[in-house]
């Protein structure tokens, strides 16, 4: 029904498996009781501002005061205000109060606007506003990366807003005149891929200057006598006239000054215009200003919400165009006070981030609302803290944080800042020594990030975890964390009651810890254990013995270095004298890794869990209908462990439907199995008590009485030893560790392909086929295995689009690898050098790339001796400039042989872009995402050989990568899930309100931008669609792209899917030359993203063909038409519906153009395909073979009237004949279907 979900389908139903068991609810029933108490109605209240009209203004109960200012702050009429209170009769509201709370406001009541007294920081928050306004338009915080600006370029191609302004203007059948050639590079087999398209101009944006220059004057701070004449602080402003001006900003107010840049004099200027609005203040001595800045406004109020509301997380762009820098007051102010080192010396302003973290956790959870506030507060001060740590991270690897202990060698330095505690990613004191150094202190940051997710899922009251965020940045590797209050006065040694700081000699329990982790063992499958301690005692624990447990001063108990929360990946580490099951060997598995950290996926882990549930069923269900059969010849059954054997060897493990088909009776036996295991796990009756412990014994479960496997972590962790009374569990748990191993190589990886292969799963670039992989718990380690067990399918050329996506993503991580080691030697005053160096010999075919080193090199050699380590980023080699392209690959193809264990057989790039048919466009852009470089946008030319393809000046800037936690919104996403499943049931409009609701729950959680709301959005668009209410479809559809733009990026495959669905709404709407303009948008990115060779491309082609062929542009409408019939035969094969649909809609186009031979030669096919797919009798079989009744006809009467013009000349007396352009509702139907969209009779 909603089949063009699919990829995203899966990643919600992922993670909600670990969602489920953190909260009792109630079922769905309860919820829907909570929604109704929560959904107050809104109301209509006046607001009257001084100097305008009152108007009214809708609003909500659950609204604070302070929503009523931001709206205030925003309407066009109103936005230069932020200095004011809201009175009703005389009393000032509370700006943190619910409206519901504030006693006679009601329908219609007056809400005044009442200008306050200015303080200084009310001053500032007033000229940032209005420095805000004036750059609303201008996209350079979009492209610099901050304050959460991102791209988005719909409206160029939708010529505005989506409303009804895109309608056809003629009614009746002749259409209006549109432009429907599609430029030249994304026509079907172009080879060119420009990137200047992928940032369109906007033709009409030419800035509008409202001031030359707004800046803090020299003359601040005022002096005290001044002070006690109320003034706050001086401005100096430049207006468009030439106009030089000095401002006093007063507790009253702003007014002109009769200060220069040379003397001071603060009495007002003559005539001094006071007034309260710095904006009322100019458009006084300023006409240009009072003319550009209305024009502005005006503009920035036409322009979506969604293209200027700020996202959650910082979206940096890999392109920018050169924009001119501007002078900029309030920037270079923040960067003095606020932005370095001084951060920690303004008392009251840094956060507690810690306590707002923790607090947050603490909020009461019982009822819906109360759940609503707890997770808003809780993602709010996540994002905060995710951008804070990003900019400290910054801060630390540029050098503008001093390390709390300076006197170390760089690499060891540690850094506070913010009340952020910073460490970067080296084996400091040997600390992972025997784990694998370097390679090691790189990557448990990220498994310990993976086990705080895991953690903060469950969401144990009373355990916490820091906030952690994991930050790569020029070629480091920075970790952020919050601080445990009391940890930083104390050694380590003491404060650690609960596990080890050595790895496991010495170990300590605690019994709080015990009882707080015993709550999260069983929802992440992690078993509890003995190990012994220094002095042979043997100690409980209920995690791996790395993770620590300390109280803070705030009495919370905290957990910490959870890195080893999922249980170790044998497939990746040779242990001495262990044996991996067949499987693992036959793909060459135990196989050696750079570190011995690698452990399993949270993913992989559920779904091994799950695989043996079945097990698990099928083994008791067989023993019941054993005993059964037995009882009718009463003899006695032997216990059926040879029947595990042989299901979990065999090498296809047959999945849940195929053998509950392969086993007769299967299902009523289930029915019996589970009948018989009461809820708290304890059997009936003896006999089936007996059948429950054999298969128990059977699929490992820890358990005899009830199905429970879980993991022990602290298997093969060297140092760690166990009891002699556990050996037997200790064997049993190395089992199934290995089980687990050969569960990933012989059912995730095949299932991964069969996806594929079936087109349940589609990457499109290294992003979507990383999250494809991950959701199915496979790592990238396993990328090589993955593309050796593609290559050996027989379905090769099927799986060509995954095959080359799989290795550009290995090719272009090995570079990342490369790259980072390269970085760290750089020094800042070579960076662009050094990253455009790296890019030459990486994509440019220019044989000998030769580095610039920047002119001063040779100058301060000695001077820079002193300077050596002051900085982590500070190297000052130059080794970097001697790296040559043939080295590079070298090192490529042996960083892919060692870490991938995968042969790329090329020492060029030319000859990898040759042997597995990449892009050098898809190259940089997927290195340029992976590491956070920012290019100049223009055509770069890779394949000249005669002189580098990048200089310094194309690197215009590098950002960090950045991974953090992303708290989820529960009950929302119960509410999107119900939606969907009622959906699937063919309940289209109980489906549809369920995803309204699970809108408004995402909005009150996330704010306006996020991307669950994005796919909320798009589904809500397709309901609309289906269910015929055509505006609503465009509307939601609409911000869904700008959403997927803002939050994913411009040029993400999701962003891609939604441009198409929009596209389609469009057509539906009679917007045709829109619709054409978002396909070609569509197009032209996916051609960058992925090339042309790709199943997606199959269904864009179709669409495009049919909407030309809607427009009577027959001749190109083929062109898309015959390719999406090239690719959909080469990926679905030559009998697949898909094939016989596309040759009916070329031979529709041959109809049309009345050339009928080919017409018929392409309706025979599909005639035939369908007739040997569904047989005769099909009613698909049946429509084709009508039709190809008709083209006969056709063509018949066609050759009468051609032979009757050969006969009697050109004079002949001829019917004229009739060809018809489709009709609209023909096109759109053929339209839906392609897209998976089937009308159904709605099920009332």
């Amino acid at each position: 029904m909603v089949n063009g979900d699919g990829a995203h389908g899966h990643t919600e139903e992922a993670e909600s498996k670990q969602d489920g068991n953190g909260e009792a609810d109630g079922g769905e029933e309860s919820n829907e009781q909570e929604v109704i108490v929560i959904q107050d109605t809104g109301f209509t209240v006046k607001i009257q501002a001084p100097g305008t009209e009152p108007f009214d203004l809708q609003v909500s109960p659950q609204e604070m005061v302070q929503e009523i200012h931001q709206v205030l702050m925003d309407r066009e009429d109103t936005c230069h205000r932020t200095c004011f209170s809201l009175q009703l009769d005389g009393n000032v509201l509370d700006n943190f109060a619910e409206l519901k709370s504030i006693e006679g406001l009601q329908e219609g009541s007056l809400l005044k606007v009442v200008e306050e007294p200015y303080t200084v920081r009310e001053a500032r928050i007033h000229v940032r506003h209005i420095r805000d306004l004036l750059k609303s338009l201008d996209p350079s915080d979009a492209y610099n990366g901050v304050d959460c600006n991102s791209l988005s370029f719909l409206s160029i191609f939708t010529d505005g807003d989506l409303g009804d302004s895109g309608k056809r203007k003629k009614k009746g059948n002749e259409l209006e005149q549109i432009d429907c050639t599609p430029p030249e590079h994304i026509l079907p087999g172009s080879k060119e891929r420009p990137l200047v398209p992928l940032q369109p101009q906007n033709k009409d944006w030419k800035p509008m200057q409202c001031l030359k220059v707004l800046t803090m004057s020299g003359w601040n701070p005022p002096p005290g006598n001044r002070k006690m004449h109320g003034d706050l602080m001086y401005l100096y402003m430049v207006t468009v006239e030439e106009r030089h001006v000095s401002i006093t900003a007063s507790t009253r107010g702003f007014y002109l000054n009769q200060s220069t840049t040379y003397t001071f004099n603060p009495k007002p200027a003559n005539p001094s215009f006071l007034s309260h609005s710095l904006v009322e203040l100019l458009s006084q001595i300023s006409p240009a200003f009072k003319k550009n800045f209305t024009a502005l406004q005006k503009k920035r109020v036409q322009r979506h919400p969604f293209e200027r509301i700020a996202t959650p997380f910082q979206v940096y762009s890999w392109t920018a165009p050169q924009v001119d820098h501007a002078m900029d007051c309030v920037r270079a102010e923040d960067a003095y006070t606020s932005r370095l080192g001084y951060e920690e010396h303004i008392p009251g302003q840094t956060r507690d981030w810690n306590e707002e973290l923790q607090t947050t956790r603490e909020l009461p959870r019982k009822n819906l609302p109360e759940r609503l506030l707890r997770e808003r507060a809780i993602f709010k001060v996540h994002s905060d803290f995710a951008a804070a740590a990003t900019r400290g991270a910054m801060a630390v690897i540029d050098g503008n944080v001093m390390a709390i202990n300076p006197g170390e060698e760089t690499r060891m330095q540690m850094f506070i800042w913010n009340n952020i505690f910073f460490s970067l990613g080296f084996d400091v004191r040997d600390h992972y020594r025997e784990l694998g150094g370097d390679a090691a202190a790189h990557a448990a940051p990220t498994n310990d990030l993976n086990g705080v997710r895991a953690y903060g899922a469950v969401d144990v009251e009373g355990l916490y975890t820091l906030g952690t965020v994991v930050v790569d940045y020029r070629g480091y590797r920075v970790t952020a964390q919050s601080i445990i209050p009391g940890i930083l006065e104390r050694e380590q040694e003491q404060s650690v009651i609960y596990g080890s700081i050595d790895f496991g000699k010495t170990v300590v329990s605690h019994s709080k810890y015990l009882e707080l982790l015993e709550k999260t063992s069983r929802p992440l499958k992690v078993q509890r254990h003995s190990v012994l301690n220094e002095k042979n005692e043997t100690v409980e624990l209920c995690s791996s013995v790395e993770c620590k447990g300390i109280i803070g001063n705030d009495g919370r108990h905290y957990i910490l270095d959870l890195l080893r929360t999922f249980p170790p990946d044998l497939n990746f580490l040779p242990v001495d004298g262990e044996e991996l099951p067949p499987e693992s060997q036959r793909q060459g598995f135990p196989r050696q890794h750079r570190h011995r950290l690698a452990c399993l996926r949270q993913e992989l882990i559920e779904a091994f869990v799950e695989h043996r549930y079945l097990l698990f069923m099928k083994m008791a269900a067989l023993q019941l209908m054993q005993q059964k059969a037995n009882k009718d010849t009463k003899t006695d059954t032997p216990a059926i462990t040879e029947t595990s054997e042989t299901i979990s060897e065999s090498n296809s493990p047959l999945e849940g439907k195929e053998l509950e088909e392969s086993i007769p009776g299967l299902a009523q036996a289930k029915e019996l199995a589970e009948t018989l295991v009461a809820e708290d796990g304890s059997c009936i009756d003896p006999k089936s008590r007996e059948v429950v412990l054999n298969a128990c014994k059977a699929v490992g479960s820890i358990s005899n009485t009830s199905f429970d496997i879980r993991f022990n972590p602290d298997i093969f962790s060297p140092g760690v030893r166990f009891p002699d009374d556990s050996a037997d569990d200790i064997q049993k748990q190395k089992q199934l560790l290995k089980d687990a191993a050969a569960f990933m190589v012989s059912c995730q990886v095949p299932s991964l392909v069969k996806d594929c292969l079936d087109h349940s799963a589609l990457p499109m670039d290294g992003a979507t086929l990383t999250e494809a992989l991950r959701q199915r718990g496979i790592n990238i380690r396993y990328l090589g295995s993955v593309l050796e067990f593609v290559d050996k399918t027989p379905a090769k050329t099927q799986l060509e689009h995954f095959y080359r996506i799989g290795i550009s993503e290995l090719i272009t991580r090995c570079a990342k690898h490369i790259f980072k080691t390269y970085l760290q030697g750089v020094e800042l005053s070579a960076l662009s050098a050094a990253v455009s160096h790296f890019l030459n010999c990486f994509l440019s075919s220019f044989p000998d790339a030769v580095a610039h080193l920047p002119p001063d090199e040779l100058v301060s050699r000695r001077k820079s001796r002193k300077r050596r380590n002051r900085v982590p980023g500070g190297g000052d080699n130059t080794a970097w400039a001697s790296l040559t392209p043939s080295e590079l690959w070298k090192n490529i193809a042996s960083e892919a042989q060692s870490y991938y264990h995968f042969t790329v057989q090329c020492d060029s790039v030319d000859q990898v872009v040759e042997k597995y048919g990449l892009q050098k466009i898809t190259l940089l852009r997927e290195i340029s995402i992976k590491t956070g470089i920012q290019i100049l946008i223009k055509e770069y030319n890779f394949d000249s050989r005669h002189k580098p393809a990048f200089t310094e000046e194309d690197i215009l800037n590098i950002f960090p990568v950045v991974k953090h936690v992303n708290p989820k919104a529960s009950d929302a996403f119960h509410f999107f899930q119900s939606g969907q499943a009622k959906v699937q049931q063919g309940f289209l409009k109980e489906g549809c309100e369920l995803i309204n609701e699970a809108l408004n729950l995402f909005n009150n959680v996330y704010g306006a931008m996020h991307v669950e709301i994005c796919a909320c959005l798009r589904l809500l668009a397709r309901l609309n669609y289906i269910m015929g209410d055509h505006a609503e479809a465009l509307s939601n559809q609409q911000k869904a792209v700008l959403m997927s733009e803002r939050v994913l990026g411009i040029e993400h495959p999701n962003t891609i899917q939604e441009y198409m669905h929009l596209a389609l709404y469009c057509f539906a709407n009679g917007q045709l030359s829109t619709a054409l303009k978002l396909l070609y948008r569509a197009r032209y990115l996916m051609l960058m993203v992925s090339g042309e060779d790709h199943p997606e491309m199959a269904l864009l082609d179709s669409n495009i063909g049919l909407v030309l062929h809607g427009v009577m542009e027959y001749d190109l409408s083929l062109r898309f038409l015959e390719n999406a019939l090239t690719i959909n035969t080469k990926y679905h094969g030559p009998r697949s519906l898909k094939v016989a649909l596309s040759h009916h809609l070329v031979a529709r186009v041959y109809e049309s153009k009345a050339e009928f031979r080919s017409a018929l030669q392409h309706e025979k096919e599909g005639y035939t395909i369908y007739k040997n797919q569904m047989g005769e009798a099909h009613e698909k079989t049946k429509e084709s073979s009508e039709y190809l009744k008709y083209l006969t006809q056709q063509a018949v009467a066609l050759q009468r009237t051609m032979n009757e013009i050969y006969k009697n000349g050109s004079n002949a007396s001829i019917m004229p004949l009739k060809f018809t352009a489709p009709s609209m509702a023909s096109v759109l139907e053929q339209l839906n279907i392609i897209n998976g969209i089937i009308f159904i009779p709605l099920s009332s």
